[in-house]
């Protein structure tokens, strides 16, 4: 068990696989799972300060195809979930006010704890795919240049290993 863990995150490791690790941890955390990819993206650009753009636009990439992810994963929920139709009136209320502005929503796929299950439920109220992924990525690339950028100021001077 310790060597699969080891191997595990040696393949992991920053400085070995940079960019790829990025992408597979960015995509894992825009599925319904609870990750955060924010430390990897700033993390390989504290290591490496001119992997900046190519950071998050890997980062927007793997997670915007988590987040294709998701919608398709509440696209085959609908169906399940629609037999057995018992909603509450705050339900209603929050499926209202997405069904008005449709795609747009997922401009809020950035959220943290609300972003993800967005995905899904967008899926899930049928909103056009292709709208809905264009939405999403536009949002999630604002996050990542906006957070890298943050902690870079905030946190200045290059890390040596």
């Amino acid at each position: 068990m310790d060597a699969w863990l080891e191997a595990l995150l040696g393949a992991l490791a920053l400085p070995k696989f940079g960019l790829s690790t990025v992408f597979v941890v960015s995509l894992v955390s825009a599925t319904l799972l609870p990750l955060g990819s924010e430390p990897a993206v700033f993390g390989l650009v504290k290591l490496n300060p001119a992997l900046f753009w190519p950071a998050v636009l890997v980062a927007t990439a793997g997670n915007t195809i988590g987040g294709a992810i998701s919608y398709w994963m509440g696209y085959g929920v609908e169906r399940a979930y629609e037999r057995v139709r018992h909603r509450k009136p705050a339900e209603l209320r929050a499926l209202r006010w997405l069904e008005r502005f449709g795609a747009k929503a997922c401009l809020l796929s950035w959220l943290p704890a609300v972003g993800d299950p967005l995905c899904a439920v967008a899926g899930w109220l049928r909103f056009p795919f292709w709208p809905c992924v264009l939405y999403m990525a536009i949002g999630k690339f604002a996050r990542y240049m906006t957070m890298t950028a943050l902690l870079l100021w905030v946190f200045p001077g290059k890390v040596t290993i």
